[in-house]
């Protein structure tokens, strides 16, 4: 039965995904504060349908911030696109460039403010991401990155990268570490498990450390911290 009611969950929320395009959309056009409040109301749904329907919930610790900073976490399943989003009230990302492509998420994450990079080009697309978060910083909003840029598998290890360094370099922000336990309970492929998922904010990092100090203390946060939730982990 499990695996029926991860079926119908991952069904229903994009089906809601389109209706409430269609409801926002006429607004959204116009407004990238209505762009926002339709994608945390989608969030908000998915959240919630969670909950009941195949038993997952989510604990948010920390403490999410409210103004502009640069956020960095780890990213181990499309959940916690959801709930870091839903944690803070202007969030955009740095994304692959080949989701702008996707029906109706491409859209709205261009429209919110997200920032599209092309992994094939390397050093031009560190580049190019910081050319265009610095033209949108007037954007009071909080840039989230996911330093090792892909998901990552809980238990699973792999290098973080220099494009979270360059734009912490570039913008002069503080830097909030996310941690996850959220791959446990929603992973890239099959079912969905019952349990609590958790989303942690942790201690900010203040600007104007060197990009290798940088680099090598939100790795040591945000992993140490991961590993720790995931061994802790509630699992119904």
């Amino acid at each position: 039965m499990r695996w029926l009611r991860s079926i119908l969950f991952s069904a229903q929320i994009y089906l809601m995904m389109v209706l409430m395009a269609i409801v926002f959309i006429p607004f959204a056009l116009f407004s990238r504060d209505w762009a926002v409040y339709a994608c945390h109301t989608w969030c908000r749904w998915v959240i919630w349908s969670a909950s009941w329907m195949v038993g997952v919930k989510v604990d948010v610790r920390g403490m999410p911030p409210s103004k502009p900073v640069l956020i960095a976490a780890k990213h181990q399943s499309f959940f916690d696109i959801i709930i870091i989003f839903l944690s803070v009230p202007k969030g955009r990302f740095i994304m692959k460039q080949q989701l702008i492509f996707a029906p109706i998420l491409g859209q709205f994450a261009l429209k919110i403010g997200c920032i599209p990079v092309d992994r094939g080009k390397r050093g031009q697309a560190v580049a190019d991401m910081v050319g265009r978060a610095i033209k949108d910083s007037a954007y009071p909003g909080q840039l989230i990155i996911y330093p090792q840029g892909t998901r990552v598998p809980p238990g699973q290890k792999r290098a973080y990268k220099v494009g979270a360094a360059a734009l912490y370099e570039a913008m002069g922000q503080t830097c909030i570490p996310v941690a996850t336990n959220v791959g446990l309970f929603w992973p890239k492929f099959g079912t969905l498990h019952p349990g609590t998922a958790v989303v942690e904010f942790l201690d900010p990092i203040p600007s104007g450390l060197a990009r290798d100090e940088f680099l090598g203390l939100i790795e040591d946060r945000i992993e140490t911290c991961s590993d720790a939730l995931i061994a802790q982990a509630d699992r119904a």
